[in-house]
């Protein structure tokens, strides 16, 4: 299998978008930035020898389905094909169950843990491998959210404020973060 890297960027409603891809499927997106040169540059210090081209057929159905889901047209992406060669194991578990959330909808990082099989502490590590998530929104970690309805994190770029805004999109209902005390009114 040939293993060399080929990138494409394209614009989105929110955006620009950059993918890089191998034989094997997509290895990594780059999206939310500001422009597509800032989508280029964002690729080109995390993958140098991606060389651009224009997409093949089954990279641009993928750009554009992406980009129809930023525009608030809700898409399911399990079809994509991923390169997950350098995924680490527990990560692509996560991200195997993460891409199962059909759009509008969500799961808890706990309630992936226990979809893993793990214990509900875990919940942290599945957090975790989703903020190292090569491949969002194909993986749609946004739609996965703190318990109680919280948003929880999000490391794109906007963060929780990106993730609400994804969600909305998509028209999933969104718990309000409940008001929380500061350290000042506790008494």
């Amino acid at each position: 299998m040939d293993r060399s890297l080929k990138s494409a960027f394209a614009p989105t409603p929110l955006g620009a978008i950059g993918v890089v891809w191998s034989d094997a499927g997509i290895v990594a997106t780059s999206m939310h930035a500001a422009s597509l040169e800032r989508a280029r540059a964002q690729i080109r210090r995390a993958y140098p020898d991606a060389v651009e081209t224009a997409p093949l057929p089954t990279i641009r159905a993928a750009l554009d389905e992406i980009a129809a889901l930023l525009s608030g047209s809700p898409r399911d992406l399990r079809a994509v094909e991923l390169d997950v060669a350098a995924v680490p194991e527990f990560d692509r578990r996560v991200y195997d169950v993460a891409r199962t959330i059909p759009p509008g909808s969500t799961m808890t990082y706990g309630e992936i843990a226990k979809a893993l099989g793990e214990e509900p502490m875990r919940a942290r590590d599945v957090g975790v491998a989703l903020s190292r998530n090569p491949f969002a929104p194909i993986v749609p970690c946004h739609r996965v959210v703190a318990a109680g309805g919280r948003l929880g994190g999000y490391s794109a770029p906007g963060g929780a404020a990106t993730k609400r805004r994804l969600l909305e999109l998509e028209g999933a209902a969104i718990v309000a973060a409940p008001e929380q005390a500061t350290l000042f009114e506790l008494a």
